[in-house]
């Protein structure tokens, strides 16, 4: 005897990814790039944060949620971003571009430089709603993923894993990336029990990211 499919209700309701589409839609502009705590913007709006490894697809993500092409720029040599990026959506929210980590092709003291930057972000911002953590979905969570993710669960601040790429891999595959991420981060404090698949090229998950910031940063 065959089981029963197990009915899964859908993340958001019509209504809230067309919110969420409407507001995303709005004007959206870049603030600045910040190389040192006090030269960042006053903590007086909400803000989410994107953090990743180096050539995660970040620029590609923040491009897709806004439908902009060219508002966050990737750099030619991954690694090489040493700013905070700031973007102002809709004169309401923050979307916070963190320096990648892992592929940094400079001198270890600047690579940890501005990757304590990050983390001193992490730790003093707060007004910070959540972290989006992208992971390759060809790939999965890896070492230097963990590491960040230690962080986030000693900052106490809470963060979910966003799969990038997901078009690259078949479905089958991206269930189960999901699937493994979910059990890798069931007992980590700060890490929101929600895994969303996305592919910016083809628009996968986008419409659920932008609602689920819209709930963190405008409904709570």
């Amino acid at each position: 005897m065959s089981e029963e499919p197990i009915f899964t209700p859908p993340l958001f309701s019509d209504e809230e990814i067309e919110t969420a589409r409407v507001f995303f839609a709005q004007p959206v502009s870049f603030i600045m790039g910040a190389v040192r705590m006090d030269a960042m913007p006053a903590p007086d709006l909400p803000e989410v944060a994107f953090a990743g490894r180096s050539n995660v697809g970040k620029s590609s993500l923040i491009n897709g949620l806004v439908n902009q092409k060219y508002l966050a720029r990737a750099s030619n040599e991954p690694g090489r971003t040493r700013e905070i990026n700031f973007f102002l959506l809709a004169e309401q929210v923050r979307l916070v571009d963190l320096p990648g980590y892992g592929f940094a092709r400079v001198s270890r003291s600047i690579a940890d430089k501005f990757q304590d930057l990050g983390r001193a972000y992490l730790r003093g911002r707060a007004n910070l709603k959540r972290v989006y953590v992208l992971i390759d979905a060809r790939h999965g969570l890896k070492k230097v993923d963990l590491e960040a993710l230690d962080a986030l669960d000693v900052a106490a601040v809470s963060y979910q894993i966003v799969l990038t790429k997901s078009d690259k891999i078949k479905p089958a595959e991206v269930d189960k990336v999901v699937a493994d991420t979910l059990k890798a981060i069931a007992k980590r404090p700060a890490a929101f029990p929600r895994v969303l698949a996305t592919s910016s090229e083809k628009g996968l998950g986008l419409p659920e990211l932008r609602a689920e910031i819209v709930r963190v940063c405008i409904d709570e």
